[in-house]
């Protein structure tokens, strides 16, 4: 690794000329970026961008790679306390641990557990995370300040949930909410409906349409669990997808968290539609039903992001899920050894995964205009050495601990895992202890036991 300090990455202006740069094309060496007020100034040939800005000096970054942040097309910032508790339960879990947990959450355990997991998110490589909204009382406005204070990018749901409210007060709550954040430098609002179940039809379309007038994205759950497809079935006649289609509420607004259990035809629906999902491979390995068809979807022309759904905040191990799901589930019975071949899961980390959230034209690439959210890679590691394929070694090499900066709106926001300008331990610490009271009053119910009670049944069982 280079004797790099930190100090000269938090220059007002700066000009950096790593070892390789990931452009949307795929790494280069010899380039070079400028950033100033925030964005990609500049991008070019290091010698070209050394002649256009003689006044500043090159930082050379041999042996690293400057590439865009990852995108989190799938969060739920807010259930960082408990998130070892969802290990080994059956599907839904939200009913028995999220909306417990949630729903004791004041305004202070709400800051504080979406700053962890902000934290978490930026030292897994993440600089933009879309939150699906929290169930807890009160407005966004905890989470919103927890996520830029720690300097992540975050698109902000607002649930619109209406059944058992009055369907005119939610509506003013998400108008309220839009304006709020309208023109934030790192929160980008958006609305939200838990699962379609939750919403009247009114309310679903309203909503829809009200986030297409506003160009943010309409989150909402579909098709992920066997149990919600059946219920959608038994009350509505149709599948969650089948049903936002049937009632006017799909379009390139519309951002869908899983659509795991899906059918050719909603295939066709969401392409008709050009709306969005959040493909979320860990979601699956750990409590789904089902891998959603990505490498079909991308064939297809369906645009879609990665999300960890709040699982686990590691990019660069959700790009191997990404593609390790598509090979157990599709590849290893047609014979496609390939998957998608590397690019396709960066492709979707990062550009295709801004497009889907609505911030294509904000973040995602490394290109002039587009905010400077980039991370450092130290590539000279024994993982890439020798380097046949660098694209496709981030895919199943890459470690979150080469990230040796993470960059958001050229700002340095952490360095070597750590951030620059805050105590990221002092949080960590406040965070044990506030999760432990948040526990013990929700009224949580798991089903499966911990890994030591599971052991210890399984032991009495077996008798060995």
């Amino acid at each position: 690794m280079t004797d790099l300090a930190p100090y000269l990455l938090q220059a007002d202006q700066l000009l950096l000329a790593p070892g390789q740069l990931m452009l949307p094309d795929g790494p280069v060496a010899g380039h070079a970026v400028v950033i100033a007020d925030g964005v990609f100034r500049d991008v070019g040939p290091a010698d070209a961008l050394a002649a256009r800005y003689p006044h500043l000096k090159a930082i050379e970054l041999p042996g690293m790679l400057l590439m865009p942040g990852f995108i989190d097309a799938h969060h739920h910032l807010t259930q960082t306390f408990g998130k070892a508790l969802a290990f080994g339960e059956p599907s839904e879990i939200f009913r028995r641990i999220w909306v417990p947990m949630e729903g004791v959450l004041d305004e202070e355990m709400v800051y504080l557990s979406s700053k962890a997991a902000a934290l978490e998110s930026l030292r897994g490589g993440f600089t933009t995370v879309v939150d699906a909204g929290t169930r807890a009382e009160g407005d966004a406005s905890a989470v919103a300040r927890a996520t830029a204070e720690a300097g992540l990018r975050c698109v902000l749901g607002f649930i619109c949930n209406d059944l058992g409210r009055d369907a005119a007060a939610v509506m003013k709550q998400a108008h309220a909410h839009l304006a709020r954040w309208h023109g934030h430098a790192l929160v980008h609002p958006s609305l939200a409906v838990s699962i379609p179940e939750v919403a009247t039809d009114g309310m679903l379309r309203d909503v829809s349409a009200l986030s297409a007038e506003a160009g943010v994205v309409f989150q909402t759950h579909v098709n992920e669990h066997l149990v919600a497809v059946e219920r959608s079935l038994v009350d509505r006649g149709l599948r969650p997808i089948e049903h936002l289609h049937h009632i006017g509420a799909l379009g390139p607004q519309m951002l869908l968290a899983h659509a795991t259990l899906i059918t050719p035809a909603e295939l066709a629906m969401l392409r008709s539609t050009d709306a969005a999902v959040a493909y979320n491979p860990v979601a699956s390995a750990w409590k789904g039903n089902a891998v959603a068809p990505a490498v079909l979807m991308d064939a297809m022309g369906i645009r879609f992001g990665l999300g960890t759904d709040g699982t686990r905040s590691d990019a660069f191990r959700l790009l191997d899920a990404a593609e390790a799901a598509q090979r157990y589930a599709f590849g290893l019975s047609i014979g496609d050894s390939s998957c998608g071949g590397g690019w396709t899961w960066l492709d979707h980390a990062c550009g295709a995964g801004a497009a889907a959230i609505g911030l294509g034209a904000v973040t995602g690439q490394i290109a002039p205009g587009l905010a400077a959210d980039c991370l450092l890679i130290d590539i000279e590691t024994p993982e890439f050495a020798p380097s046949w394929d660098l694209t496709w070694e981030l895919v199943r090499f890459g470690n979150r601990d080469q990230i040796v900066a993470v960059m958001v709106g050229g700002q340095l926001r952490l360095w070597e895992g750590w951030p620059v300008d805050w105590d990221g331990r002092a949080l960590m610490r406040e965070v044990t202890a506030a999760a432990q009271r948040t526990v013990a009053r929700a009224p949580i119910r798991r089903v499966h036991p911990t890994s030591g009670r599971h052991r210890a049944a399984t032991t009495a069982r077996s008798g060995v």
